[in-house]
Order: structure tokens, then sequence, then C-alpha cells
């Protein structure tokens, strides 16, 4: 019975992945998305978001992070984005690898991927909603300052929770919050965030391996909801505003980290993920 079980689920997975079987998930926005359900991978470990991923880095921001800052670095970037930006001679970024980086706030990884098998449901539970890959221009001072506001929850507890929803997960660099440091809360934005006054708890180690540049211009990967300065992203919001090749692509985010998942990680989540990777320091 067991060999019968099994060739049973084999064919049906055989199936699945010749014709793209679909199946459907309703978004955060009331959406109803399709879903290809032949897409599986797997993790030997629990990737964590939800609350963990609002307190401290976490693989799972890592690996987010890390699969919009491929796609940009790779030049896969290059095939998405809108026929109006390339009229506009945007065919590319305007910054050489060593200058690009990924920022996604922690809010928007809702859920743990569990150890096992898992797939683009399971995905889309993690991000329920239709974030586009984005790309803005900004100032090595001006990503310092949009950290240092995104870090002000920090360290995240009861009654900063919602304040934490802010805070960055990063691919291509490395930074430290040191919570020793008050926050210069300065103007009010949004429901639970203040523009930042100045720097004080935020510094920045390394881009790329290389030493950190107040006045080098760094293509942030990003989501159109960070882009248009969601949650304390007023930052970014300013700096697109700024930037004419500030853009948002066509891409969607989620089918971007399966890209990721399936053409760098070969649909497993191995050890390199086992642990954050030691690019945020709380102190």
């Amino acid at each position: 019975m067991k060999k019968i079980a099994v060739f049973v689920l084999a064919a049906a997975l055989c199936l699945a992945a010749v014709s793209g079987f679909a199946g459907t998930f309703v978004d955060a926005h009331g959406n109803t998305v399709e879903l290809d359900e032949s897409l599986e991978a797997y993790t030997d470990y629990s990737l964590l978001g939800g609350d963990a991923v609002r307190a401290g880095e976490t693989n799972l921001g890592d690996l987010w992070a890390d699969a919009l800052h491929w796609f940009a670095d790779s030049g896969k970037i290059n095939e998405a984005f809108e026929e109006d930006d390339v009229k506009a001679g945007i065919t590319s970024l305007d910054v050489d690898a060593a200058h690009i980086v990924a920022l996604w706030n922690a809010g928007n990884l809702k859920t743990d991927i569990e150890p096992g098998v898992f797939n683009a449901e399971k995905i889309a539970e993690v991000l329920p909603y239709p974030n586009k890959v984005a790309v803005v221009y900004m100032t090595g001072s001006q990503l310092l300052e949009q950290l240092e506001a995104c870090s002000q929850g920090i360290p995240c507890g009861a009654e900063s929770k919602d304040a934490c929803a802010a805070f960055m997960q990063v691919s291509g660099l490395s930074y430290t919050v040191n919570t020793k440091e008050t926050y210069d809360a300065g103007e009010a934005y949004g429901d639970f965030w203040f523009k930042a006054n100045s720097v004080r708890r935020v510094s920045i180690e390394f881009v790329n391996g290389e030493p950190f540049d107040k006045d080098a211009l760094y293509a942030v990967i990003t989501s159109n909801a960070n882009f248009n300065g969601m949650d304390v992203s007023y930052v970014m919001k300013e700096a697109a505003e700024a930037v004419e090749h500030s853009t948002i692509t066509t891409a969607v985010v989620r089918d971007v980290v399966w890209m990721y998942l399936s053409e760098v990680l070969g649909n497993h989540v191995d050890a390199a993920y086992e642990q954050p990777a030691g690019r945020i320091t709380i102190e």
C-alpha cells in the first residue's frame, strides 16, 4: 500500500509540474491572486518572520532581501522596467554592483516558514500584499537617515511593536543600532513613527564589502510601498521624487523570491540560512 501511495503522490507531483496547476489566494487587499501550485521548495530550518523579524535580523529576512539584491545584481531587473521607463532611457541600474543594496521592512514578513516543503501559498502568507520591486536612488547620507528612522522602535517590545514594522532587513550592507542612544524624534509621520531630527543611533559599516560612503549614490531595491513612503519611509519617498530614474518595476516580489529559490538555491534552503548572517547588530 505504501508503494502505491508513493507512486500516486509522485505521479500527482509530476502532473502538477507539467500542467502548472493554479490555486487562488485572497491577498490583504482583497484581491484574488492565482498561484502556481507546482512551485515547491524545501527548507532544512525554520525561517523566522512575524514578531521575530521586527526585533532583529532573521534568516527569513536575509533570504527575502537576498532575493531582491540578486534580482538587481544579476541584471534580471532590466527586463522588468515599465515600457515608459524604457522609452525614457531606463534600461539598467545607474550604479555598479558595489552600490546595490536591498531593504525590506519587517511588517511585510507576516509569518514563519516551518522546516519541510513549502509552496507558493506559503510565500503568499508571508507576504499577503501585491508588492512590486522598486528602485530608489539614495545617497549614503539618505540611506543612513532612513535606517535611523526605521530602527526607532528598537529594542522591540510591547509598546513599540507597531513601530518595529518599519525595521529593515538588508542585503548588501551591514549596520548597527546603538540602543543606548535616544532616538531624536522630530515631526510625526504616520500612526507610529517620527522623522529623525538627527542620526545618532545607526551606523553603517560596509556596503558589499567596501567601506560605507555617505556621499556615494546607492540603488536601494525595495517594494513599491516603501517607494511611496509606507511606514516611516519618508526618506525613500523624497529620494524617489528627486531622482528621475527611481522607479517601480513590473516584477512582483513574490515571483522574484521564487526565482531566487529556484535559480540560485535549487529549491533547497540549506545551511546558508540556518542562522542570520550577522548583517545587523543591536547593542
